[in-house]
This record gives C-alpha cells, sequence and structure tokens, in this order.
C-alpha cells in the first residue's frame, strides 16, 4: 500500500467492477502482510486518490472486504476509520456460492427472485433504521450515478453502493452476507443490460428517478412502500433481461 497502483492494472479485467479490482489490491496487502491486522486502512479520500477511484467505488470495496471478514465494522463497514481484521475472514462456503452464480449456474430469473426477497425484505425494516449517515451515503450514490454520465462502470459502482446502503441499514447480517454473495454477478448483468440499451441516458435518468423515489420512502419511514418501489424497480429493468436471455 506504499506505492499507488498502477492505472492500467485497475482498470476492468474481465468485465469485473471497480470496487471489485479495489477490494482485490486491498486484500493482496492485508494477506501479504503489508497491512498487519489490527491496523486502520487510510480514509476514503485517501484510498480514492491511490486508486483513482470514486468514493462510491471505495465504499464498495470496503463493503466487499467486510463481508469476507478482512475489515472490521459490525453488521456494516465504518468508512471513517475501517480496521484490518485478518483473523476474521469468513467461510469458504460463501465464496463457493458466489463462484456458483458467477459461472452462470443460477438462472438470472432465479437470481432476481432471491433479490426481491432480500431487498424487500430489507426495505421493509431499513425505513426505520436508516440514520443520516446512511441517507448520505445513499444520496451520494445518487449524485454519483447522475454525474456517470454514459460512464457504464461509475453508474454499476454506484448503483450498487446505493441498494447496499439501504440493505445495510436493515440490521440483518443474513440479508448483507446473502447480498455480498449476489453483488458481483448481478453488477455483471446489469453491466449487460445497459450495454444493450439503445438510449443509455434516459434508462440511467429512469433507474435514478426510482432510486429517488425508494429513498424518499424510506427516509419517511414507509417501509410499506420503499419495499413496493423497490421491488418495481427490479422487477421492471430485468423483466427484458430475462426475456432477452
Amino acid at each position: 500500500m506504499d506505492k499507488k497502483p498502477e492505472s492500467p492494472a485497475l482498470s476492468p479485467v474481465g468485465r469485473e467492477p471497480l470496487s471489485v479490482i479495489v477490494a482485490g489490491r486491498i486484500r493482496d496487502a492485508i494477506v501479504s502482510g503489508q497491512l498487519p491486522d489490527g491496523s486502520p486502512l487510510p480514509g476514503e479520500k485517501e484510498l480514492g486518490a491511490r486508486f483513482e477511484v470514486g468514493r462510491s467505488t471505495v465504499r464498495e470495496a470496503l463493503r466487499i472486504l467486510q463481508a469476507q471478514g478482512l475489515v472490521t465494522g459490525g453488521d456494516r463497514v465504518s468508512t471513517r476509520t475501517p480496521t484490518v481484521n485478518g483473523r476474521g475472514a469468513v467461510s469458504s462456503a460463501a465464496f463457493a456460492l458466489e463462484n456458483v452464480l458467477r459461472l452462470g449456474q443460477v438462472p438470472l430469473q432465479d437470481l432476481v427472485s432471491l433479490r426481491l426477497l432480500i431487498e424487500q425484505s430489507a426495505l421493509a425494516l431499513a425505513a426505520a433504521r436508516l440514520d443520516d449517515e446512511g441517507r448520505g451515503r445513499a444520496e451520494d450514490a445518487i449524485a454519483e450515478m447522475d454525474a456517470a454520465a454514459d460512464d457504464i462502470e461509475c453508474f454499476i459502482d454506484a448503483d450498487v453502493a446505493f441498494h447496499a446502503t439501504l440493505i445495510d441499514a436493515a440490521g440483518n447480517a443474513a440479508y448483507v452476507l446473502v447480498n455480498n454473495v449476489l453483488r458481483g454477478t448481478m453488477a455483471e448483468h446489469l453491466r449487460v443490460a445497459l450495454q444493450r440499451a439503445q438510449d443509455l441516458p434516459a434508462v440511467t435518468a429512469k433507474l435514478n428517478r426510482e432510486h429517488r423515489a425508494i429513498l424518499a420512502a424510506a427516509c419517511a419511514g414507509d417501509g410499506s412502500l420503499a419495499a413496493q418501489r423497490v421491488g418495481a424497480h427490479i422487477r421492471d429493468f430485468y423483466e427484458q433481461q430475462v426475456a432477452h436471455d
């Protein structure tokens, strides 16, 4: 972590999200001993500068590391003072499940159904638990999606961060774990759908209007409406993708 990684190594490889690449770099530093157990990680701003990525990408990378048990944070990562927790790596079962999903052995329609179960349940709880910090993270992610323009990778990282923030707010560790397993595979399906879009700005603008409506319901404490809106948001977007596949 003493030297800034070279930019070419951080370009999307094999369609991996930037957040996954950044998480892999930090994980390598932890496993190699460059970042000792118990040591604090640099702040979001410094990590973003080192890896030449946005703050949402850094946050998502930290969530990935937290899910793998390599960074502390309880049920969610504290992006202010994340700390290396090298002895807390989760069991290999979660990674095996993610590999199965990434290899395409689970149909998209089944993944969408699972995601609906997780996110609608999570949003019903998150509405009563979303604090100012969580709201700020969600708003930051929406702003980054607005600013992404035709940069699909930046939009995907911010989109994943938005949904992860609301799921984290539910306070259910099982939801967070399953979402962490799903996120890489679902990000790939999102990427394919955006690449196919004939009018990308119109598609992303619609998605962000829906993101704002979901967040508004959660901030108003209406869990039922937030769950309903996130369900419609997911179903409507992936319906054509499922039919195409």
